[in-house]
């Protein structure tokens, strides 16, 4: 009879050993998220549309332990950018076992003025995102090895946003925006039925309120605060265990999941 060895915590969490891409790690989530995988001892991957740009961002990334981390030019609205940019990490980094897709094209635009084209482009985030997990479900088949996808979704792919946070102030929230983050999500749990055999993991993390805290407006910020339990935004750190947790044996059997860290916003 097989004897269960039972990991530590430490065990469970360390992702040494492993290679974590990233897509749109330069920006205000994007960051600190990069930073978490790096800590956890991973050598990390960060893409960006700029080489230079991703490059810079991973040479200020910690190094805990021995991992190397690289820059790589990879554009996720683009398929061919994808395959170059994906093969790119692959040759640098010498494989890929985690993608996290939090790369975002932006709206301008919401919908009371959103054309019908822009809302159709605004849905190319969501191919995107499809294209690279299975672009890493490829890799890590042929490699007879586990692979683990952290898709970006959003509080606002499962709820409507309130009109009177953003009145005045700035435009609503986009409904495009809103359409591509509730397509992540139930995309997630898709892939994750199909690529269970594959043995790899594909879960969602959908932030709630986290602006940025140069660029967001203060009255909005206090509008938003009031529809929240705990009456504050989130900061970016907090996304990190989270993170961590899908992406490392931690979460060995965690699969189809989204898991929202929103301060308690779908609570009421």
């Amino acid at each position: 009879m097989a004897t269960y060895s039972e990991p530590t915590i430490h065990e469970l969490f360390d992702l040494s050993g492993k290679v974590a891409l990233i897509t749109g790690g330069t920006g205000w989530l994007g960051t600190s998220l990069s930073r978490a995988l790096a800590e956890a001892g991973a050598a990390v991957v960060i893409s960006s549309r700029e080489a230079s740009r991703a490059s810079d961002a991973a040479a200020g990334l910690p190094t805990p332990g021995s991992a190397t981390h690289y820059g790589v030019a990879l554009d996720h609205t683009d398929p061919k950018s994808i395959a170059s940019g994906f093969a790119a990490a692959v040759e640098a980094a010498g494989q890929v076992d985690i993608l996290i897709n939090n790369g975002l094209e932006p709206i301008a635009h919401d919908l009371t003025d959103c054309s019908f084209e822009e809302f159709q482009r605004h849905q190319i985030n969501t191919a995107g995102y499809f294209e690279l997990v299975r672009t890493l479900r490829n890799h890590v088949v042929d490699r007879k090895a586990d692979g683990s996808a952290i898709l970006l979704g959003s509080m606002y792919g499962q709820v409507a946003s309130y009109p009177d946070a953003y009145e005045g102030i700035a435009m609503a929230s986009p409904a495009a925006y809103h359409a591509h983050k509730g397509g992540v999500i139930h995309l997630t749990r898709h892939l994750a039925a199909y690529y269970a055999d594959d043995r790899v993991r594909v879960n969602c993390l959908s932030p709630g309120p986290f602006p940025n805290a140069e660029k967001a407006h203060p009255e909005q910020v206090r509008r938003l605060s009031e529809k929240l339990p705990m009456k504050r935004m989130g900061l970016p750190h907090e996304l990190k265990g989270t993170l961590i947790l899908l992406a490392s044996e931690a979460g060995s059997y965690i699969t189809g999941e989204n898991i929202t860290i929103d301060g308690g916003w779908r609570a009421w």
